[in-house]
């Protein structure tokens, strides 16, 4: 038993030594340019008065974006049913050509048997 432990443990060891060794990283690549100035912070007294006006900002355009998809889907609401209102007037119209056309064609067929 101890022995197929020391085998066991040796045979780990070697194929951990052996196993794939990875690629050394390449350096990153100088920046072209020199860097910015570097730009003067806010004093951290200021930063929540900034955050807040940044958060109204953000409000008032979600509110907007928000009012222009209702207005939008109102829209589209009242272009759907004045197309289907009119799809709908344009089938009972044909709906009582064709109901006329059909009792015409009745009345003529039945003169037609009579004079026979």
């Amino acid at each position: 038993m101890k022995h197929s432990l020391l085998l066991a443990a040796l045979l780990a060891l070697a194929l951990a030594g052996c196993g794939k060794k990875e690629q050394p990283v390449a350096p990153a690549a100088p920046a072209a340019e020199a860097p910015a100035a570097p730009v003067p912070a806010a004093p951290v007294a200021e930063a929540p008065a900034a955050a807040a006006g940044a958060l109204d900002a953000a409000k008032d355009a979600a509110v907007g974006a928000v009012d222009a998809a209702k207005d939008a889907a109102t829209g589209a609401v009242d272009a759907a049913k004045d197309a289907a209102t009119g799809a709908a007037q344009g089938a009972a119209d044909a709906v009582k050509d064709a109901a006329q056309g059909a009792a015409d064609a009745a009345k003529a067929a039945g003169t037609g048997e009579q004079k026979k």
